[in-house]
């Protein structure tokens, strides 16, 4: 059994999400002895943001730039990575409304037509199992949860999800933790919620 964890704050050891998806990981580390982890730290290592000369190179054009050739070479094991994984946890932070740019690169090298989804008669098709896992550590300093005042600013969870339900992963679990900018004690609450969630967690 293989499990892809992916962080993505540049936060380092503050960082709330990649404090939850190292307990995540843990948990399941003991739910299935032996699982082979792959780490991808897409803060300290991320890949390059799509550009002209990505395209290029997909549409066949030789690729001379030595930076490039790694560059695409590293969108091709994010897609191996993500193909062979049973589970797959993603840390992921809000910024700005959204996910962290860093994260973004990820999703663009995994979403790649004929290897993640397909446009068909019928439409869309993902075409990764959906008996992938896959579990978000999500972290805000605001609250997003609907009915809650900034409701209307998440695009955070919600594109993330709508993502990964694009190429067929829809067995997701969030654990969230939020509302941590608004005190010393509401950030111990929040995380304490998650991380009683994350013990919850079953095979």
């Amino acid at each position: 059994m293989r499990l892809l964890h992916i962080d993505s704050s540049v936060l380092g050891a503050h960082s709330a999400s990649r404090t939850l998806t190292a307990e995540i990981v843990a948990r399941l580390r003991a739910l299935h002895p032996g699982i082979e982890v792959t780490h991808r730290d897409l803060a300290a290592d991320a890949a390059l943001h799509l550009s002209p000369a990505h395209v290029a190179a997909a549409q066949g054009g030789v690729v001379e730039d030595a930076a490039l050739q790694a560059d695409l070479q590293k969108g091709r094991s994010y897609l191996d990575e993500l193909s062979k994984a049973d589970i797959v946890v993603i840390g992921a932070p809000m910024y700005n409304f959204t996910i962290p740019s860093q994260l973004k690169a990820w999703v663009d090298r995994v979403l790649v037509a004929g290897k993640t989804f397909r446009y068909g008669p019928n439409g869309v098709e993902g075409l990764l199992s959906n008996t992938k896992k896959v579990f978000i550590a999500s972290s805000r300093g605001n609250v997003y949860s609907p009915g809650s005042p900034a409701a209307a600013l998440e695009h955070h969870e919600s594109y993330l999800l709508g993502v990964l339900s694009f190429i067929g992963l829809t067995n997701v679990t969030v654990v969230r933790a939020e509302g941590l900018a608004f005190g010393p004690e509401a950030k111990a609450a929040a995380m304490s919620k998650a991380r009683e969630n994350i013990a919850a967690m079953v095979a």
